[in-house]
């Protein structure tokens, strides 16, 4: 079989970039069973050693099992995610329950749990290094939350559980992109358009080409509620197409409906927790991370929520001011709030950011302001290898090696939109590094950027030049992190810490040697004006109550359904009416300022990895803006403070406690005032 499926050989690309130029989608299922059968056979030859259970023969063979099987899966759910076909879409749904299930044979082995709990109960008399004794720590924690302890009836149960939501987040995703891709608002003039640049008219009349609607124009929807057009959009009628679309996701009552589905998921995800001894999903997710408590949780939002809602309403009635001289006048609604959050920054400021486009031409972002910052920090090498091929032609991959020529690993980039990728944006490793299984990093980054038609160039708002530093700060992550045991390897750190590294990124952005490196008028190579960027610096806090506020919202709503004890779940029968009781809990229910995502779309919590967690983008900004104080009061981009950073933080990955990480880097622990300063909440 090795012989004609690619994934059950070995790579041999660079770095083990797998071979999708000769991957077929039947080649996977195939793979998958092979890759479970291994893994059975090598946990079962732990289980069955005679010896007494030691570091070498249990915690390491664990390392060392499922190599075949992680490979694999890399590989599918990298194409899952990013081009996700009919027949990659039917595998994903079939692979959710085996998956499963055979992370539970693994998790709930009995005899495989005594053994990591023969030599947890041995530690303190075992000379282990010190990423080795964590290993051992977090092996037989994940183990006993997982349900290892529980008796045969209880784990059969909590397998059966573990299938089903499975199976249902796995739905959640396939609803959330049919129905976001037939909600694409067609536009049949381009009068309809009127306020946007002539790129993102071309890229709409390409997307409405693409889908056989020559002569109109389509806008496509992102992941989260709001959208980059509606900044730029002088039509209301065009705003509010956009913005109804985007929240009709999920809940239209068609076959992709996903109000039924997250409703059964929150049933299914508090019964779990009851069956493990919490008394909430939210109480099982937070125990494991660094938060600790629901209670820190929502001690923490609640804090910040009423100064983010009182300046969410001072800025409303700014907007409404403007609003009051129109002709004629009208009232502010939720499509307004981006349009004249522009005049007003322009007014304030004269500060028109949709006018920055042109000096944010994308490969230009890309090659002078993302890597080059990366270069200049860390002493790094980025070169594309158009001779590798990826997983989708759009996806460009690029050689990373150490300033000696020591090479570090791969990253891809994946930028554009399609109907076959989900919404949003992400960083995955396709290849983790191991000193054990002597594998390096290879990782890819997706981002949703439309394309212009051909020949013309692709400008990026700051929001999507965000974006782009953001995700390459996860990337860095990934490539930097040096741990001997795959458990530990790139961005598998917990959940409510993995934001940092990627929100510290983001502060290059308009880093003065930087900024002049990569934003060049690209008709006329000019740098962007100082006294623009100036103002772009006094707009640090500039719509923060909005932007706060719907941030603290989705946290909110997520926490909201997480919170429920079995009975509570079990009676919520009205999603939207649930929504809005939570919202209003918090004082976060102003119709002018929805909610970054509402339940039935809300990707991050019901199909992704964040749920119970989607606060954890501020808990980790504690950090981020305490390290951007770090920065500037250390020389900023100094190879002394990338290495630092690299050495001390990015570096260890999972291997240590991520606080123990951070105060080894910074000398204490993380101070909350910069970022109340940053949001505009220290009043």
């Amino acid at each position: 079989m090795g012989q004609t499926n690619p994934l059950l050989s070995p790579s041999a690309l660079p770095y083990g970039l797998p071979a999708y130029a000769e991957i077929e989608p039947e080649h996977y299922l195939p793979a998958f069973e092979e890759g479970f059968a291994r893994q059975r056979a090598e946990i079962a030859a732990i289980t069955a050693n005679p010896e007494t259970p030691t570091f070498a023969n249990t915690i390491v063979a664990l390392e060392r099992s499922g190599e075949l099987l992680g490979q694999v899966s890399r590989t599918f759910y990298t194409v899952s995610s990013a081009d996700a076909s009919a027949a990659i879409q039917e595998i994903d749904e079939t692979l959710a329950p085996l998956m499963s299930s055979h992370h539970d044979a693994i998790e709930l082995d009995a005899a495989l749990f005594a053994r990591v709990q023969a030599v947890h109960d041995a530690l303190s008399r075992l000379e282990l290094t010190a990423e080795e004794r964590y290993l051992v720590e977090r092996r037989h924690r994940e183990m006993a939350r997982a349900g290892a302890g529980l008796d045969p009836a209880a784990k059969s149960d909590l397998t059966a559980i573990n299938q089903r939501l499975a199976v249902l987040t796995t739905t959640f995703e396939k609803n959330l992109l049919a129905d976001t891709n037939e909600l694409a608002v067609v536009f049949d003039d381009v009068s309809e358009l009127e306020g946007l640049s002539e790129g993102e008219v071309s890229a709409a009349a390409r997307a409405a080409a693409e889908r056989g609607l020559d002569g109109r124009f389509v806008v496509t929807l992102t992941l989260f509620t709001g959208h980059p057009l509606l900044a730029s959009l002088t039509r209301r009628e065009s705003r509010r197409r956009i913005l109804e679309a985007s929240r009709a996701r999920g809940s239209r009552g068609n076959a992709n409906d996903n109000r039924a589905v997250l409703r059964e998921i929150v049933r299914l995800r508090a019964e779990r927790a009851a069956l493990l001894g919490y008394p909430s999903h939210a109480a099982f997710v937070t125990d494991d991370q660094t938060a600790g408590s629901p209670e820190a949780v929502r001690d923490m939002l609640h804090r910040l929520a009423p100064a983010a809602a009182a300046n969410a309403r001072a800025e409303l009635s700014a907007l409404q001011r403007i609003a009051d001289a129109a002709e004629p006048p009208f009232t502010v609604e939720a499509h307004d709030w981006a349009f004249l959050t522009e005049r007003v920054r322009e007014q304030q400021y004269d500060l028109d950011r949709a006018a920055l486009r042109p000096w944010f031409e994308a490969e230009r972002v890309l090659q002078d302001g993302v890597f080059f910052a990366a270069e200049q920090l860390y002493g790094i090498r980025i070169v594309e290898r158009p001779d590798l091929v990826a997983y989708h032609p759009q996806a460009r991959v690029f050689e990373v090696s150490e300033q000696d020529g020591a090479p570090l690993g791969l990253f891809l980039l994946d930028l554009y939109t399609r109907d076959t990728k989900r919404g949003g944006a992400w960083m995955n490793s396709i290849v983790t590094q191991s000193e054990l299984r002597g594998t390096s990093p290879v990782v890819v980054n997706n981002l949703n950027v439309p394309q212009p038609a051909p020949g013309q160039p692709t400008l990026l708002t700051l929001d999507e030049v965000t974006t782009l530093f953001h995700e390459f700060g996860h990337a860095l992550h990934g490539l930097f992190a040096q741990v001997t045991y795959p458990h530990f390897a790139g961005t598998a750190v917990f959940r409510d810490f993995v934001e940092f590294p990627s929100q510290v990124n983001e502060m290059w952005i308009l880093w003065p040697e930087v900024l002049d490196h990569y934003a060049r008028h690209i008709d006329t190579g000019e740098p962007l004006p100082r006294d623009v960027v100036e103002r772009l610096q006094a707009t640090e806090s500039f719509n923060q109550g909005f932007g706060t506020s719907e941030y603290l919202a989705a946290s909110w709503i997520d926490q909201a359904w997480h919170i429920l004890g079995l009975a509570e779940a079990e009676n919520v029968a009205d999603v939207a009416a649930f929504e809005a009781e939570a919202l209003a809990s918090i004082g976060l229910d102003a119709p002018t300022v929805p909610p970054r995502y509402s339940s039935t779309y809300f990707a991050h919590v019901f199909s992704g990895g964040y749920s119970a967690g989607y606060y954890s983008y501020i808990w980790s900004e504690v950090l981020d803006a305490d390290t951007v104080e770090w920065f500037g009061e250390n020389g900023g981009l100094t190879r002394h403070n990338g290495e630092r950073f690299r050495r001390r933080l990015l570096g260890v990955g999972g291997s240590k406690d991520p606080l123990e990480a951070y105060r080894d880097f910074r000398g204490r622990d993380a101070e909350i005032a910069p970022l109340l300063k940053r949001r505009g909440l220290d009043v």
